[in-house]
C-alpha cells in the first residue's frame, strides 16, 4: 500500500510540474476554465509528456424558450 501512495504522489507531482511548465500558475485563477484545466493537468500526471493536453471549457446551459 505504501508503494501505491508513493507512486500516486510522484504521479501528481509530475502533473504539477507540467502545469508549471505551461505557466498555468501565473496570475489569479479567476474562472472555472482555468481551475479545471489546472486540476486536469495535475491528474493527468506523466501523460502530459506523451501528448495529452487536457483542457476544460465551461459553458452555461442555454435557457429554453
Amino acid at each position: 500500500m505504501r508503494i501505491g501512495a508513493v507512486l500516486l504522489i510522484i504521479w501528481l507531482a509530475i502533473g504539477a510540474i507540467a502545469g508549471g511548465q505551461r505557466h498555468y500558475y501565473n496570475g489569479p485563477v479567476d474562472s472555472c476554465v482555468k481551475a479545471g484545466t489546472i486540476a486536469l493537468t495535475i491528474v493527468a500526471g506523466p501523460l502530459n509528456y506523451f501528448g495529452v493536453n487536457p483542457k476544460i471549457s465551461c459553458t452555461a446551459p442555454k435557457p429554453s424558450k
